[in-house]
């Protein structure tokens, strides 16, 4: 792996050479929050952020998407047959995400491509980027990445790791898309390994937060299922989404038609298991009909059902977002500790 120099200075001409192989994506200022998004010709990523309020899943997986398209019209010789809508799949680069929001994208990759299923809206649109990550130099005090298998330096699911060096970026070239990246932009001087090593020993020495999942492979699904705690964890609980809107692995989706006149699309749009009609059935049945079956499904299945399935940690990078904007204060840290820690048999309550 190569490591490299890029002098600021030399930053927006090196974007300005990619503009014309890719299409720019990175962080922007929305009011007082940062979002992803396009940049527009001579902009550039604004790293002036601690952290996005909301994950960079929907540059793969947006959060409206048209599948299909049709006509009703009967007039026309192809009506009601579903053709693919356009998509643009030309390379594009991706400035500033974050090491946890890299890593996320393989956790969710095994919904969307594995070898019993690939959704080929998904796969291609991945496959399309190019991830230059930004790595965190001052981490959040709600992030809990290092012990969620993640880091704010971590480099998998990366193409290029950058750190801000002050006057200049160190970029530690990680693959073969990134070495293509590097070459266009033109960026050439060696860097220095050992500073950036440095920097990272910094920045994992900040962080702060943790959490313990050492027992949850051990603990009997049931069990964990039929625990005392789930009522008062739910208690404030809203359902309002916000925790899987943010979540840079929950990956739940609807499929909608919408109409306007005789023309049809067919569109996948975000879904939340938070909802109380996720569930509902067309019998008016609903499996999850209260907020402690939506709210004990979510933290199940991040912290349980994923870790059986899997075997490999948990589905979660330790970005702490759900932690920041629930409105409640429900707070996945301490949902996994009371779930690691639980032993039904010190319960004084009957399961």
């Amino acid at each position: 792996m190569k490591v490299i120099k890029i002098d600021k200075k030399d930053w927006t001409g090196g974007l300005g050479k990619l503009s014309g192989g890719y299409r720019l994506f990175g962080p922007v200022k929305d009011k007082e929050f940062h979002v992803f998004g396009e940049l527009a010709k001579g902009s550039l990523p604004d790293f002036a952020f601690s952290n996005t309020r909301v994950s960079a899943k929907s540059l793969v997986f947006p959060q409206t998407e048209a599948m299909f398209r049709y006509s009703l019209d009967e007039k026309q010789a192809d009506h009601h047959i579903m053709k693919e809508a356009d998509k643009d799949y030309s390379p594009r680069a991706v400035f500033g995400i974050r090491p946890c929001d890299a890593a996320a994208f393989l956790l969710v990759k095994r919904n969307f491509d594995n070898p019993e299923y690939k959704d080929p809206w998904w796969v291609q649109a991945y496959q399309s980027y190019t991830f230059v990550g930004l790595a965190c130099n001052d981490p959040c005090g709600t992030c809990f990445c290092t012990t969620a298998g993640c880091g704010p330096f971590h480099e998998e699911g990366l193409d290029i790791l950058l750190a801000d060096a002050g006057d200049h970026f160190i970029a530690k070239v990680l693959t073969e898309k990134g070495e293509k990246l590097i070459q266009s932009a033109g960026w050439k001087s060696g860097g220095d390994a050992a500073a950036m090593a440095a920097m990272k020993k910094t920045a994992e020495g900040r962080i702060s937060s943790t959490v313990l999942m050492d027992k949850l492979k051990g603990k009997a699904t049931m069990s964990l299922y039929d625990a005392a705690f789930w009522e008062e964890t739910a208690f404030a609980c809203l359902n309002c989404g916000t925790c899987t809107f943010v979540c840079p692995t929950c990956w739940c989706f609807d499929i909608q038609d919408e109409n306007r006149g005789t023309s049809g699309v067919r569109m996948r749009n975000w879904d939340t298991c938070m909802s109380p009609i996720f569930t509902l059935h067309g019998t008016g049945h609903n499996p999850r009909g209260t907020k402690i079956h939506r709210v004990r499904q979510r933290f199940m299945h991040k912290l349980k059902y994923y870790v059986d399935k899997y075997g490999d940690g948990i589905q979660c990078v330790g970005c702490g977002r759900c932690v920041r904007s629930c409105p409640v204060n429900i707070d996945i840290r301490k949902v996994c500790e009371l779930m690691n820690n639980y032993d039904p048999a010190a319960c004084a309550c009957p399961a």
